[in-house]
């Protein structure tokens, strides 16, 4: 029944859409680039991106292989519970255009390093620096080159080693060009991402409704939530095998917040899409960002339960177990992937790609901007010309990928890479966050207490996750939270010399005012979120 591999139409499909890309990108290089080289005009593409430019482009980075196979996989084993890390982040994404953006854009920050000097030390902010270089480069990339070629490998036949290559080659094709190619062929790659999963969603629909002889894609939803009722929870109880991984209310009144917040509002590799931009633009296309947001259950998280479905009643029970015979949730997207005629196939596997390939570029420019402006411009060469700068920034990017595609291999040798690299590098969430947060808005915050929960962060999270393995990883990931906005309100308040702190950032109010347009916007994306939590609760 399945249709493992490419067909000859499906390559033709996607070679068009690689040439298409790379083409776009390079007319988008010829127009769009200046005489004289900038470097904010490289790394941010200070004032060319459009809003809808932005937020493809944030959800083209943040999309990859772990969405169209972890989490139609968590479809397949838990349900719709998994879009709340979708659904919560959309509303995440309005407070980081209401607060944190303004903060950075009213001070002129363009890396997060760049917030931490200015707002605390040199130490703090070189320590934090080369800590986000090691995790961007030896963890992030290579693990989102590890599960692309994986997903390539399973989805399409590829070899995965030359799927390594290649998706390392595109990726710095795209890369090299700067933010504003970046940013510009993120929109083409959306489009593609979006276009392919539906077909994916209608094809998995339209298999449900024929299986049960109910045709039409509404018959086929009605049937789904009869036939997987408990899919169909957002908010998992105790007793359910999966609360360790959504602990109940937490994921919308918990530290849920915390995670999302650090993710799309302290990250380099997100929040660098908007650092360019004004602000009203920069609102505009994090807004964007919350609506597409809201749409990618829809193309994960249904075909995963449509597998789950289609599994109970007699359907891939060979196709969806492991080399020992046990059921691989994971299975579930190539599965359903495999069973797509010539053509449409090729057209999901290219939204694979550019999901991937875009995560990639977007990494690898955030490597280059840290490294280039926080690293070698700081204490290798400070007086070094837009000209090197913009130069270095491309080298950066070309030994960073050759690391990734060299030690990306090597995962392999992981059970459960995803579900391991997530959670160890989350391992300083807490702490960014409470630096990042209390930096922003109290100014007594000291550089002492700041580096100290920065260096208690990850010992506190290992000890966390062995002492007390019990709690859920969302749960301790906000005790810690507490602990270390605890002891850098204590260690400042200790310091009689905090009353005096230099260190605030200009803030007014008038900066968090928000336009009539943003107001309406936030309300209706709130309302879609309060509604859909209300309905499947």
């Amino acid at each position: 029944m399945s249709n493992t591999g490419l067909q000859s139409l499906d390559y033709v499909v996607f070679f068009i859409y690689l040439i298409g890309v790379s083409a776009y990108g390079y007319w988008i290089y010829k127009k769009k680039s200046s005489k004289e080289v900038s470097s904010t005009d490289y790394f941010l593409a200070e004032g060319s991106l459009t809003f809808w430019a932005i937020g493809a482009s944030i959800i083209a980075s943040n999309i990859s292989a772990e969405h169209f196979i972890g989490m139609s996989g968590s479809g397949f084993a838990i349900g719709l519970a998994i879009s709340s890390y979708e659904w919560m982040a959309a509303a995440s994404l309005i407070v980081v255009a209401l607060f944190i953006l303004p903060v950075y854009l009213k001070n002129k920050i363009y890396t997060m390093p760049q917030f931490l000097r200015e707002r605390y030390n040199p130490t703090v902010a070189t320590i934090m620096a080369v800590f986000w270089l090691l995790l961007y480069v030896f963890v992030n990339l290579t693990s989102i080159l590890y599960l692309g070629a994986l997903a390539l490998e399973v989805t399409a036949g590829l070899d995965f080693t030359w799927g390594i290559i290649g998706l390392g080659i595109f990726a710095v094709v795209i890369t090299i060009g700067g933010m504003k190619v970046i940013g510009y062929t993120d929109v083409v790659q959306v489009i593609v991402l979006v276009l392919g999963g539906l077909a994916t969603t209608y094809l998995a629909l339209d298999l449900v409704s024929t299986h049960f002889n109910r045709p039409g894609i509404f018959n086929a939803l009605s049937l789904l939530k009869e036939q997987a009722d408990s899919h169909f929870h957002m908010i998992l109880p105790k007793e359910n095998p999966f609360y360790k991984d959504l602990p109940g209310l937490s994921v919308i009144i918990g530290a849920m917040w915390i995670n999302n917040l650090a993710y799309f509002g302290c990250n380099q590799y997100i929040i660098q899409r908007s650092l360019g931009a004004d602000l009203k633009t920069a609102r505009k296309g994090i807004l964007f960002a919350a609506v597409l947001k809201l749409l990618i259950p829809i193309i994960v998280v249904i075909p995963g339960i449509a597998a789950y479905v289609l599994y109970q009643n007699g359907m891939f029970q060979k196709e969806m177990l492991d080399g020992v015979g046990a059921v691989k949730p994971d299975h579930a997207y190539p599965v359903l992937l495999n069973l797509l005629p010539g053509g449409l196939k090729g057209m999901a596997f290219a939204a694979l790609t550019a999901a991937i390939v875009a995560s990639l570029a977007g990494k690898a420019n955030s490597i280059s901007t840290i490294f280039t402006l926080d690293i070698y411009k700081q204490y290798i060469n400070p007086n070094a010309s837009e000209k090197q700068l913009v130069r270095m920034g491309r080298y950066t990017i070309y030994f960073a990928m050759a690391i990734g595609v060299i030690i990306a291999p090597q995962l392999r040798a992981l059970d459960q890479a995803y579900q391991f690299i997530q959670e160890y590098s989350s391992f300083i969430t807490p702490g960014v966050f409470a630096i990042f947060i209390l930096g922003m808005f109290w100014k007594r915050t000291t550089s002492a207490a700041a580096l100290t929960a920065a260096l208690l962060t990850i010992p506190l999270s290992t000890a966390g996750k062995f002492l007390a393995p019990e709690i859920p990883f969302l749960d301790r990931m906000g005790i810690i939270f507490l602990i270390l906005c605890a002891v850098i309100v204590i260690m400042t308040l200790a310091d009689p010399k905090s009353k005096h702190n230099p260190k605030g950032l200009e803030i007014d109010r008038t900066m968090f005012e928000p336009g009539r347009s943003f107001v309406v916007g936030s309300i209706v994306i709130c309302g879609v979120i309060a509604a859909l939590y209300t309905v499947f609760w």
